[in-house]
């Protein structure tokens, strides 16, 4: 099949999750959100993603069936059963995997000792379907792990297939995890040459197959979610026991960083908040917010005093340990802290500890909240993201969208999307911290609340400033299409 030119760029997307479908983290969002920004760009998109029994019935009822054929996958020469499944939202393309065995028990991710066969079916199924819809893409973008071997299949077992004439992407989300497992267990349910099991592709020390390895060796470019995020895997401290390999493989490896929708969070048309404002009337709106948030939660009833937000999954990458090595110090003088998340039963005890010390100016609220997270970032002054690695980071995107001020530790996408504030000069948009420890994250947090009750005119600049930043997905998109035509024209 003839490439396509211009901005009809035909792409597939390859992933684990997709909003609205299934979300468990911000792969979800960029799954749902580069598309369509893509798709406005002129460009054709399909996303595959498996058939999760979890996904909702309102969602299955709009699917059609577009047919079903049997896929050898396993060494010993096991078939499986691969069915289509298709919705069209916003001029996007969904195709969805369905195979009962594989995905029709569980949440997405039940163990890795499962997930590994899970997704090495969903990876050549992927490829299969592409064939059997007879539509062929210039570039298959993959996602994280759980999608690494489609490169692989596609330079191997489907290179004399039509799919094959097309490029590869796969993005590092979260470098973390990785699809580590045992070699005879990869090599069964993969089916892929066992020439392939060396320490160039998929060999992860003497006894164990690493799949991300595998991936980043064969696809045709690397691709990150920030810039400094991409340099970051390349050292020790970062690069989770790939920093070597991602350094040999430097040359095609970049950083995009992301973006938010901008029309899902958009203070000024947003359902959940009692006050929806606009850059034009932020500073009286988001103290009646405040005053909601404060009321709704049961705090001291102030929109003069400052509110920290913390909105994350209550884990150590995540920078809790600081957060809770100096939480006595950030609200001794009356600051107001807000908690939404769950996660380690670690941290949600702290939290709860903290909010039955500080009653009426702290509330822990260990909980997922759709609409509380919206008013959390419309009512608070700042929100904490400290974290110790952090790829892209969305909470401060959203934050800024919403005029609320980032306090953020320069690591990956936050060192990327946030310039510290400079009293000088009166510019910058939040507050950052580099070495991660607590005094410096406290430092941070000092130095965001002496702005906002000593020098309201520079606060409220930072306000604006953030507002004005483009956030949404429009300038990533524009870089994600020049290395698609790059990658076309080779």
């Amino acid at each position: 099949m003839e490439m396509n030119g211009g901005n009809g760029t035909r792409v597939a997307f390859v992933g684990s999750e997709c909003y609205p479908f299934v979300k468990t983290g911000g792969l979800g969002d960029v799954m749902y959100a580069l598309p369509r920004a893509l798709v406005r760009e002129g460009s054709e998109v399909r996303v595959i993603l498996p058939l999760y029994a979890c996904i909702s019935q309102k969602y299955k009822d709009q699917m059609t069936w577009k047919g079903s054929f049997m896929m050898d996958l396993t060494r010993d020469g096991g078939r499986f059963f691969v069915g289509i499944m298709e919705l069209t939202m916003n001029g996007v393309i969904y195709d969805f995997i369905e195979n009962r065995e594989f995905f029709d028990w569980g949440n997405p991710y039940t163990g890795l000792w499962e997930d590994i066969p899970k997704y090495c079916f969903f990876s050549k199924a992927a490829l299969a379907a592409l064939n059997y819809l007879d539509w062929v893409p210039d570039i298959v973008h993959c996602h994280d792990w759980q999608a690494a071997l489609t490169p692989v299949y596609l330079r191997t077992q489907f290179a004399p297939t039509p799919v094959g004439s097309a490029r590869s992407v796969l993005t590092i989300h979260n470098l973390r995890f990785q699809g580590i497992c045992g070699i005879e267990h990869l090599k069964h349910w993969s089916g892929l040459p066992a020439e392939l099991f060396n320490y160039d592709v998929f060999l992860n020390g003497d006894h164990e197959a690493n799949m991300f390895k595998g991936g980043l060796t064969y696809a045709d470019r690397v691709t990150t979610v920030s810039e400094t995020y991409a340099g970051e895997i390349q050292t020790d401290f970062y690069g989770e026991g790939l920093n070597s390999h991602l350094s040999y493989h430097r040359a095609k490896l970049s950083g995009i960083v992301n973006g938010i929708d901008v029309e899902q969070w958009n203070s000024s048309a947003d359902s959940m908040l009692p006050a929806p404002y606009g850059r034009e009337d932020v500073l009286a709106r988001k103290a009646e917010n405040k005053l909601a948030l404060q009321r709704r939660l049961g705090l001291q009833e102030d929109p003069g005093r400052f509110m920290v937000g913390l909105i994350s999954r209550l884990t150590d990458q995540k920078g809790l340990d600081l957060v809770n090595a100096v939480f006595d110090r950030i609200v001794e003088d009356g600051t107001q802290a807000v908690v939404l998340g769950t996660g380690d039963p670690r941290y949600e005890g702290a939290f709860r500890r903290c909010e039955e010390a500080y009653r009426g100016q702290v509330s822990a609220c260990i909980m997922y909240d759709e609409s509380l997270s919206h008013l959390i970032y419309a009512g608070a002054d700042a929100l904490l993201v400290p974290s110790l690695f952090e790829p892209c980071g969305l909470t401060q995107l959203i934050a800024m969208r919403y005029g609320t001020v980032p306090i953020v530790r320069e690591t990956g996408g936050l060192k990327d999307t946030v310039a510290p504030f400079r009293p000088e000069s009166g510019d910058g948009n939040g507050f950052t911290f580099d070495h991660y420890r607590a005094d410096l994250l406290l430092d941070a947090v000092c130095r965001a609340r002496d702005v906002y009750y000593n020098r309201r005119d520079q606060w409220n600049g930072i306000i604006l400033r953030d507002m004005e930043k483009d956030v949404s997905w429009t300038h990533s998109a524009s870089q994600y299409l020049a290395l698609y035509q790059e990658l076309k024209a080779l």
